[in-house]
């Protein structure tokens, strides 16, 4: 079997464009991989044309780990967010014709799953004002759908530092929150790599009586020392590395031993290999896993494939029952989440189809989103510049 070519679709909506690779085969089996770039997607869809003609056409779908090598390595540039994002839609979507030349899942090409089912987190839920009493509406809504775990930033535009006004309503969006959804349900605190080492530990002493599940980012994450300084100082779980996009740049924040939760994006990372990789890795550092998941159902559906076979996998956001959530209609067997949890996929390959004729329903949009602009939580782009 070899590859034939690739295709390429963008699903948009005003805050993130979706795009989609079908790698198709000379067998005539098609796979399909899922990733979400933030202003870089023409970008992205430029290096992929380049790379279906210096590596991916002509190869062996079934030799996943030579693809990614050549992606990775053979144009000798140093490999950054946009190739290795092309490297991971390209290489879950073989790991797709793979799993359904075999008539199997991917986790069980994987070493096979170790559970049934996996334990979700809502976000993009508080689209609303941003007022205690609305985030209080909205995260009941949360629980009354079935999560038992949720995130939120609640820090408006802050950006190094937080005055006390401002840190004291985002204490009470905070309260109001966990009021909402009771002391059982797990609260995520995101802060976006937002702070100063010392607004960053003030705001989580701050914050530590509504019990967060952990800390996400509390400073840039450029500067692994800044985060040791909150580490120390800190009770709560840390939580990084979505904007992490090499495996190996993780090696310095496993020795620095300053987190408790990384949070790879199998979109961005290099795919599904690399993150399990990854997360075996982590697993010898103690340290759980929670990807990063901010894209469709197709790169929601890999993201349950590691999940599936990893031991140390602690549980898996999602966006789209809340945030623009009819993209859920361009896949065919969306993965769903029930009473909190999505079952692991039973069908082979990834399980999912892309429905192409319902993609083209949502052209590419000139889609941005500025944590720093006054309203983002809304992810109304239009709005958020009035």
């Amino acid at each position: 079997m070899r590859i034939t070519g690739i295709s390429t679709h963008v699903v948009g909506t005003p805050w993130r464009n979706l795009t989609y690779v079908q790698v198709h085969t000379d067998e005539g089996l098609t796979g399909v991989g899922e990733t979400r770039m933030l202003g870089r997607t023409d970008a992205l869809i430029g290096y992929l044309r380049e790379a279906e003609a210096n590596h991916i056409a002509g190869s062996d779908p079934f030799a996943i780990e030579d693809l990614v090598r050549r992606m990775k390595y053979g144009d000798y540039g140093r490999a950054g967010e946009i190739v290795m994002s092309g490297i991971a839609v390209v290489e879950m979507a073989c790991w797709d014709i793979k799993g359904k030349a075999l008539g199997v899942p991917v986790w069980e090409l994987l070493g096979g799953r170790v559970t049934d089912r996996v334990k979700a987190y809502a976000n993009g839920w508080y689209t609303t004002e941003r007022t205690p009493e609305a985030y209080h509406k909205a995260a009941a809504a949360v629980v009354e759908r079935g999560y038992r775990a949720l995130k939120i930033d609640p820090f408006g535009t802050g950006h190094f530092e937080l005055d006390r006004q401002q840190s004291l309503y985002a204490v009470s969006l905070i309260e109001a929150v966990r009021d909402a959804i009771g002391p059982d349900t797990e609260l995520m605190l995101e802060m976006h790599g937002r702070f100063s080492p010392s607004t960053a530990i003030r705001l989580a002493h701050e914050l530590a009586p509504f019990e967060p599940a952990w800390l996400e980012e509390p400073v840039p994450p450029e500067n692994l020392k800044a985060l040791a300084k909150v580490a120390q100082k800190v009770d709560i779980p840390l939580a990084t590395g979505e904007r992490v996009h090499d495996r190996i740049e993780f090696r310095e924040l496993f020795e620095s031993q300053a987190v408790d939760i990384i949070q790879p994006d199998v979109g961005h990372l290099g795919g599904i290999l690399e993150t399990r990789k990854l997360a075996a890795t982590a697993q010898t550092h103690y340290m759980l896993v929670a990807p990063h998941n901010v894209g469709g159902s197709v790169l929601t559906a890999a993201s349950l494939h590691v999940a599936g076979c990893t031991p140390n996998f602690k549980i898996l956001e999602h966006f789209n029952d809340f945030a623009d959530a009819q993209i859920k209609e361009v896949v065919m067997g969306a993965p769903q989440v029930v009473d909190g949890y999505f079952e692991l996929p039973q069908g082979p390959g990834l399980g999912v189809e892309l429905d192409v004729d319902a993609a083209a329903e949502f052209p590419q949009q000139q889609a941005r989103f500025d944590l720093w602009a006054e309203g983002w939580e809304k992810r109304d782009p239009c709005g958020a510049r009035r």
